[in-house]
């Protein structure tokens, strides 16, 4: 169920990404199930992507290893090698970590039979589209003295997610946001991240009172 709801997140921001934010947000029914489509394209996209770039390490240290062993004994070069091996190898674990989370996306979408993802996703991005001004207003007090608009796109979609979580689909709210961030160490940059953690700390604050 988790996993699912997680996924649901990722796609919801994914497919936030693809409308024009234009301050308001209108789309019809058929729009939104064919941003979902894109959305989910995408994702596969990465995954295709990062099982390119898997494969590539992997003949770069086989190469390498085969290297080591023509010239092993002709000179002391070997320890070097392995050392470069060393780090070929855990780029490659820190890919395939990454992808047996991501390889089971596309397969929990069809087999899932607990949450319906795509009617979450709908769900979220309805929310977000009809209670926009109200959203970004919220998150706009919880600032402390900046504006949500001079935010990057995606962390302001990050943070409305949470909001949307938080307000209107009653999750934890830790749970939250441990979710915005997660989409924020995959999606945002250093800075970003801190100041989505900011900006939740300061909504968490406010809805505890």
């Amino acid at each position: 169920m988790h996993n699912n709801k997680s996924l649901s997140r990722e796609l919801s921001l994914i497919s936030l990404g693809l409308i024009k934010d234009k301050g308001d947000f209108k789309l019809n029914k058929l729009q939104v199930e064919e941003i979902f489509e894109s959305a989910l394209d995408s994702l596969i996209n990465h995954c295709r992507d990062e099982l390119d770039y898997c494969e590539a390490e992997l003949e770069n240290a086989s190469q390498k290893i085969l290297e080591s062993e023509l010239h092993e004994g002709v000179n002391s070069s070997f320890a070097n090698v392995r050392d470069e091996l060393k780090k070929s190898l855990q780029k490659i674990e820190t890919v395939m970590n990454t992808l047996s989370v991501t390889l089971d996306f596309p397969k929990l979408i069809v087999t899932s039979g607990e949450i319906n993802i795509r009617e979450d996703v709908n769900q979220r991005i309805s929310k977000i589209i009809n209670n926009l001004s109200i959203i970004d207003s919220d998150i706009d007090q919880a600032m402390d003295g900046w504006r949500l608009k001079r935010l990057p796109r995606i962390d302001r979609d990050i943070l409305r997610l949470a909001y949307v979580d938080i307000n209107f689909l009653s999750t934890p709210i830790a749970v939250a946001c441990d979710e915005a961030v997660n989409l924020a160490n995959k999606y945002s940059d250093m800075q970003g991240r801190k100041f989505i953690n900011g900006v939740l700390r300061r909504l968490q604050k406010a809805k505890s009172q």
